[in-house]
């Protein structure tokens, strides 16, 4: 099968409201090229230098999004062009992406990661954590940046249900804080389903998935 062909029958299965961000971590910018060609715009890459220097080779109208865990001393090399953060899981990381999107005059989307999961590994904030940091006056103060959601990964596990608990989970705080806006705020977004579990995470509510290794093969 083709990254195109795999890329077209994935489009098919998910609904016109899900965002497809096709994982590109790994793979050569031969790969991500026929993707693009295929029609995909929206490309995740978990490290920044390899996201750095796919960008520079591959066409401008690409929407970039980092969805690895974010080190803070690493936000400058992405500050000028990514789309979406997707693993924001403290305020002196949102503190210094803000930094470093004024710099370039820019407003950068963020989404809060929560912690979903069993296994110890993810990283990731409780909701206590997450309506502490959107009620803080810190935050309420950064002008370029802008929380547009939440995203979560469940536990690594065939037993659907326990992922199926942690989706809902997510969807449940999810529309808990929906009702909260402010200027840097708006959660419209919930990222939450990978190749594996893509398609339950949809029926649980999501809007965002991140597939690679069934657009690109297994890594």
């Amino acid at each position: 099968m083709s990254i195109k062909t795999n890329l077209l029958e994935i489009k098919k299965s998910i609904p016109e409201n899900v965002t497809l961000v096709a994982v590109s971590k790994t793979k050569p910018v031969a790969d991500l090229q026929q993707a693009y060609d295929a029609g995909q715009r929206i490309f995740g890459e978990n490290k920044i230098q390899e996201m750095t220097e796919k960008s520079e080779k591959l066409p401008d109208d690409i929407q970039w999004h980092m969805i690895g865990h974010v080190q803070t001393n690493k936000v400058k090399y992405m500050a000028p062009f990514v789309h979406l953060i997707h693993g924001v899981d403290s305020l002196k990381l949102l503190v210094e992406i803000d930094k470093q999107a004024k710099k370039h005059n820019r407003i950068i989307n963020c989404l809060l990661q929560v912690y979903i999961a069993k296994e110890e590994t993810k990283f990731g904030l409780n909701e206590a954590e997450v309506l502490e940091i959107i009620h803080s006056d810190t935050f309420k103060n950064l002008q370029n940046i802008k929380v547009v959601g939440l995203m979560g990964m469940a536990s690594f596990t065939d037993d659907t249900q326990t992922v199926k608990n942690e989706f809902t989970n997510l969807k449940n705080i999810f529309d808990y804080v929906k009702p909260y806006q402010l200027t840097n705020c708006s959660f419209e977004i919930l990222s939450m389903g990978m190749s594996g579990d893509y398609k339950l995470a949809i029926e649980c509510g999501s809007t965002m998935v991140r597939i690679g290794s069934s657009i690109f093969g297994t890594r």
